[in-house]
């Protein structure tokens, strides 16, 4: 009995961080402004929903990039999220409408400043870091 409960315990502790660090999800290689970028793609409702939410770290040049289905004004928050994130909003052709930067564990909206079809989220400061702002293109954002 007691090396079922072992057992248990152990499959559960490599299920669940393998489930909040979003394995499974394909990835994208971006570039902006020359600025190589590797991205999870959120592109149903049920990844969008979960996102980042649950993870304590991401790697150096990592995000999430979110997919909609119809260009839209886009908000986001950042329930059960810990790290520091900024989000750029993208239109469809693949301009950064405006980014924002949004502070772990707040509920508080962040909105698009305009119909976007993507959203990258990038640990916070990364796009500043980088000198990419509003009007920069995103390439990439197509599947090959």
């Amino acid at each position: 009995m007691m090396r079922s409960i072992g057992s248990l315990l152990v499959a559960l502790l490599v299920v669940i961080p393998a489930a909040a660090a979003g394995v499974g999800l394909p990835t994208r290689t971006l570039v902006i402004g020359g600025h190589r970028l590797t991205v999870e793609v959120a592109a149903t409702p049920e990844t969008r929903a979960t996102g980042l939410m649950n993870r304590f770290s991401l790697q150096p040049d990592h995000g999430m990039l979110f997919v909609f289905e119809a260009p839209q004004p886009l908000s986001f928050w950042m329930k059960d999220t810990y790290v520091p994130l900024s989000i750029a909003f993208v239109d469809t052709r693949g301009r950064i409408v405006n980014i924002e930067d949004m502070r772990p564990q707040d509920e508080s909206p962040h909105f698009s400043k305009g119909l976007a079809l993507y959203a990258i989220e990038m640990r916070q400061g990364w796009f500043a870091a980088k000198g990419i702002g509003a009007g920069d293109v995103v390439e990439g954002l197509a599947p090959k």
